[in-house]
């Protein structure tokens, strides 16, 4: 079953999709993303196979999350997000980063969290093994139609953001992860956290977008509460003393608010 199989399957009732918060009902923005390369668009036979097979694995995603009044299995969701923000941050993204955008969660069900002990340790050691995961499922498929080393490394390198904030093209993977997230998990995750802990959150999040990617944040179509806690978490990113390096957030945010998320 293919992803807009996948996504049709899990609508919660016949009829009007609903909106998602970029204002394009969430089946049309999977199904825009998946068009690329088949109407002339810049994209090899090769780049084509291993999106299909991308897109195959994560069709299989057994998790559901709401998003603009659709229920949608998760992966294929997040994956066409992603392939979204990097042609619009990258009008002319190199195949690399396409599949990198597409692949960077593949068949994250199977790396759950919970499989691991609670706390920092051992979020990182999920953090760090799923990175791992996903990008060798990726290099694979490409390598299976013919990529080479340097392009499969490259790509590998994009999933487990090495060099963040020097390589632009990890940069550009970053700023779309981020807003990702923002578009799809500001609000719920706010819920779970709270205010306060969401807007601690977002100042370390923002610290590792590009003035590009923050423009485009600035432009989301969040709900009244998601705009307020991005706003005051800008203002507060930008202020003296803030977290203003690269950094991740403490540990009980990242156990409760994203452990399994876009980012």
């Amino acid at each position: 079953m293919d992803g807009v199989a996948a996504m049709e399957r899990s609508r919660i009732e016949p009829g009007a999709p609903g909106e998602g918060r970029s204002g394009t009902p969430a089946r049309a923005v999977y199904a825009e993303v998946m068009a690329v390369g088949e109407t002339g668009d810049p994209v090899s036979a090769r780049c084509r196979k291993v999106l299909d097979a991308i897109d195959a694995l994560n069709a299989q995603d057994p998790t559901r999350i709401e998003h603009g009044g659709e229920l949608v299995a998760k992966e294929p969701l997040h994956a066409a997000l992603m392939t979204r923000w990097l042609e619009r941050l990258e009008p002319e993204p190199d195949e690399v980063q396409r599949i990198a955008a597409r692949g960077h969660h593949v068949q994250r069900w199977r790396r759950p969290r919970a499989d691991y002990p609670v706390g920092r340790r051992g979020y990182l050691r999920w953090r760090s093994d799923a990175k791992r995961f996903h990008a060798d499922v990726v290099a694979a498929l490409m390598e299976d139609v013919g990529y080479d080393e340097s392009a499969t490394q490259r790509t590998s390198s994009i999933i487990r953001k090495e060099g963040l904030g020097r390589d632009p093209w990890v940069q550009v993977h970053e700023d779309a992860l981020c807003l990702v997230f923002l578009d799809t998990q500001l609000e719920p995750t706010a819920t779970r956290l709270g205010d306060d802990e969401m807007i601690r959150v977002l100042e370390r999040t923002i610290p590792k977008m590009s003035p590009a990617g923050l423009a485009a944040a600035a432009e989301l179509d969040l709900g009244p509460k998601g705009r307020v806690l991005l706003e005051r978490a800008l203002a507060g990113a930008a202020s003296p003393g803030s977290a203003n390096t690269l950094v991740d957030p403490p540990p009980s945010t990242r156990e409760e608010g994203h452990s399994d998320g876009a980012r």
